[in-house]
């Protein structure tokens, strides 16, 4: 079974094929199906943060039946089963980040670029009391940038 270390690596490597997407999504409970699988792999095999609309063209520049609501559902189910990550850096716009470890974000406001930010690049102060009964899930913080 594969697991999100190994798919990481293989991202990195450029080693990724569509049978190890297969077995990533059936050791994840995920149904391989052959659209889901279409998705994963456009995004774990480009290794970057991608908006739903360019996964969409990636995928359907060779596989053309896959419909939009398709796209979204799947990277949906992904992102519930912690498989990706969505990075929501405005409202409207959604990035879908194949990169689940601990980590921040730059967000370049004028190229639309996101890169990522070590989680230990970056200090934060204690945070305010918690309302009562909740923990902490994960802290996202997403640093807007512009040119000078």
């Amino acid at each position: 079974m594969l697991n999100l270390a190994k798919v990481e690596v293989m991202m990195n490597s450029e080693t990724l094929t569509k049978q190890d997407v297969v077995e990533f999504l059936r050791s994840a409970n995920v149904n391989p199906t052959s659209q889901r699988v279409e998705v994963a792999y456009a995004l774990f095999s480009a290794a970057a943060h991608l908006s739903a609309d360019e996964i969409m063209q990636r995928v359907n520049a060779e596989y053309p039946v896959v419909s939009k609501a398709t796209v979204y559902n799947t990277l949906g189910l992904l992102a519930q089963q912690g498989l990706i990550r969505e990075v929501i850096v405005e409202p409207g716009k959604v990035f879908y980040d194949p990169n689940t470890s601990a980590h921040h974000h730059f967000y370049d406001v004028e190229s639309g670029r996101l890169e990522d930010i070590p989680a230990h690049s970056l200090a934060l102060p204690d945070l305010p009391p918690l309302p009562a009964g909740v923990v902490v899930e994960r802290v996202d913080v997403v640093i807007r940038v512009r040119r000078e």
